[in-house]
């Protein structure tokens, strides 16, 4: 058993398990009885998604990215990085990425974003702090 990170709204793995939504809001335009049926998620958990003023921050970097200056982007995702760190440390969401690492040595299950590239969004720290804290990631 492990956890997966995906991208919200993609096709299902095999044997992937229940889908976490780990974002800010539900999707746009899709009925609610339609989220699991699309791929996006069958429970939505927004308390482990940066918060709005974070997710500013990380689409500015983003940005910065692709207008291809990765210095100051470079600068702009380690602050988010950093500050989304510290929005995570609180207790209530550190014993949730606890339970969560906890759960994948015995259980099939999957969290996401939908962020077309993990590497610029908040789900590559999310897979960072549950492998610190001892996760079976599935690659």
């Amino acid at each position: 058993m492990s956890v997966r990170i995906v991208q919200l709204g993609t096709a299902r793995i095999k044997d992937e398990g229940l889908r976490i939504g780990t974002v800010r809001r539900p999707p746009r335009g899709v009925p609610k009885a339609e989220f699991s049926s699309r791929n996006y998620y069958d429970v939505w958990y927004p308390e482990l998604s940066p918060e709005p003023d974070l997710m500013t921050l990380a689409q500015e970097a983003i940005k910065l990215f692709a207008d291809g200056h990765e210095a100051e982007a470079t600068k702009l995702w380690s602050q988010f990085d950093k500050q989304f760190r510290k929005q995570l440390a609180d207790a209530a969401s550190s014993r949730t990425l606890d339970l969560l690492a906890a759960l994948s040595q015995t259980a099939a299950f999957s969290i996401g974003c939908y962020c077309d590239e993990e590497r610029r969004c908040h789900r590559s720290i999310l897979r960072s702090l549950l492998k610190e804290r001892g996760a079976l990631i599935a690659e």
